[in-house]
């Protein structure tokens, strides 16, 4: 499995390698306030695919860390669930203890 991933991203490093080539003309964008920019395709399509993966995942964080949160309240009820059965088996381990014991003292 390792060598097929690998093999698919150099295949997609390549692709995009080939692309960058053929993909070298200038490009301007018009900001405001008559701002422009010029620069190279390829850098304006990488520019704004890292912008767009950035805002993706700051998007996801809050997702992220509520889900953590259940996780973590979750191995919490379950770890004392598991504890619960462990000593419900320990008691259920020990001999029963008499009903009755007489001792010297209660016959004083």
């Amino acid at each position: 499995m390792k060598i097929i991933s690998r093999l698919i991203a150099l295949i997609l490093f390549v692709g995009f390698f080939f692309f960058a080539l053929r993909n070298t003309q200038e490009v301007t964008l018009h900001f405001f306030l008559g701002y422009e920019r010029t620069d190279p395709l390829v850098l304006v399509l990488l520019a704004f695919f890292v912008v767009g993966a950035v805002l993706g995942v700051l998007a996801m964080t809050p997702i992220m860390f509520r889900h953590r949160r259940e996780a973590a309240r979750h191995k919490k009820a379950l770890a004392s669930i598991h504890k619960q059965q462990e000593e419900i088996a320990q008691a259920q381990a020990q001999p029963p203890l008499p009903d009755s014991v007489i001792t010297a003292q209660h016959i004083l």
